[in-house]
């Protein structure tokens, strides 16, 4: 990677191409400085106010001058303006990256931009080298970018309680689409890393290390990072002990701006951490995935984690995944959904015979030709799928008459439980 004195060097003619957005007159001087004060990047268009629809002339503006970077500003009292601004420029320009500028002390915020397409969230009252950090950044992964590495879709897989089994459903999906669709990194956020054991795998780095090094994470840096199965598989490892410090919004922002430019999917494991971590795991993910069995204290428990999950977007795109499912007689999809409030979007059939010893083998089910094997594959090519004219659909909200029934409770005897 170029240090930000020799990108500067070689583009010195004519630096990187900045657009600025803000809603405050006041800050557009203040925003050009701080721009040109990086001698990397030069202001070719500027305003006070922000796209309002995909034919705004603002965004003409902004592809008529070229402009390669777009600097957005997110007031704190009314950030909805500019979250939907980056919406339009991220859904109607083409190969312009989108830096968003703000409260560090307002994660909704950092998370909403970031969902709606920036690939940088930066503290408003930072100095010119967070600015500086992050063009020298998107220089140096311009080239990669404009290959067309797309966006990755994010799954996260979360536990209804201990045991449930999200470990193992986030590694044998992630094998399953690594072995169907290439590019996959698994993501182990679990309290204490168990997916390497999983895979047989002894990693030196993990996530921790990236966490740490976030201020000069590229692409290179991040390979290093990973660990890889003979499948091609990428792992970033979870730790040995707990998590010193929980991360903050804006830490998992980044780094999972460049997990989703790098790779096709991403699988997240978050066992069963329940924390604020798993809030913005969640709020940044395509699909939770929460895994449960069809009795009394996992289907409570996954009820409380609905509850847990409420106040934030996550809670639209959580699924329930039924692990070691068997048919119980007069126990339905329906009683599960009234119990947990969510709607049921898998089952994995009870292989525990089979499953255990391939788990302390290291040797994932799904390597192997069994139903579970198969079930695992076809969960892995639907969510693949999902969002297509013919696949799952990833928003999970309750619609129509059934919005408005409160949901059920059920009651389930031990006996019935585990028939």
């Amino acid at each position: 990677m170029q240090t930000p004195r020799e990108i500067s060097e070689s583009r010195a003619m004519h630096g990187i191409s900045v657009a600025l957005l803000t809603g405050d007159h006041d800050h557009l001087t203040a925003l050009q400085t701080r721009v040109e004060n990086t001698r990397l990047a030069r202001v070719v268009f500027s305003n006070v106010g922000f796209p309002a629809g995909p034919t705004d002339s603002i965004l003409r503006q902004i592809q008529d001058v070229r402009a390669e970077v777009v600097l957005v500003e997110i007031s704190a009292e009314n950030p909805q303006r500019a979250v939907s601004a980056i919406e339009l420029i991220q859904a109607n320009t083409a190969q312009i990256a989108i830096f968003a500028l703000g409260s560090m002390q307002q994660p909704a915020n950092i998370v909403a931009a970031m969902r709606a397409g920036a690939g940088e969230y930066l503290d408003e009252n930072a100095g010119p080298e967070a600015l500086l950090e992050a063009l020298t950044r998107y220089s140096s992964t311009r080239t990669r970018s404009r290959s067309g590495a797309g966006k990755a879709r994010i799954f996260t897989f979360l536990s209804a309680k201990g045991g449930a089994g999200a470990t193992t459903a986030a590694v044998n999906t992630a094998l399953a689409l690594q072995q169907a669709h290439g590019n996959v990194v698994l993501v182990d956020f679990a309290p204490i890393g168990h997916a390497q054991l999983h895979l047989n795998l002894r990693p030196s780095f993990g996530v921790l290390d990236a966490l740490e090094n976030l201020h000069r994470l590229d692409v290179s840096l991040l390979d290093g990072l990973m660990t890889t199965t003979k499948d091609g598989l990428h792992l970033l490892a979870g730790p040995q002990a707990p998590y010193p410090s929980v991360p903050t919004p804006a830490e998992l922002a980044r780094l999972f701006d460049l997990l989703v430019n790098h790779y096709r999917h991403i699988v997240v494991d978050a066992s069963s951490r329940l924390d604020a971590t798993t809030h913005l795991l969640s709020d940044l993910s395509n699909a939770v995935l929460l895994v449960a069995q069809t009795d009394v204290v996992s289907l409570w428990s996954a009820g409380r984690i609905h509850n847990f999950l409420e106040e934030g977007t996550g809670r639209d795109r959580l699924r329930i995944v039924l692990n070691r499912y068997k048919k119980i007689p007069g126990f339905s999809d329906v009683d599960v959904e009234q119990a947990t409030k969510c709607k049921v979007l898998w089952k994995i059939p009870n292989a525990f015979q089979s499953v255990s010893p391939a788990i302390d083998h290291g040797t994932p089910i799904v390597l192997q030709d069994q139903d579970v094997s198969r079930s695992y594959r076809s969960l892995a090519a639907a969510l693949a799928e999902a969002g297509s004219s013919d696949g799952l659909d990833l928003v999970y909200g309750q619609e129509g008459a059934d919005a408005k029934k409160p949901a059920g409770r059920l009651v389930i005897s031990p006996v019935r439980a585990g028939q």
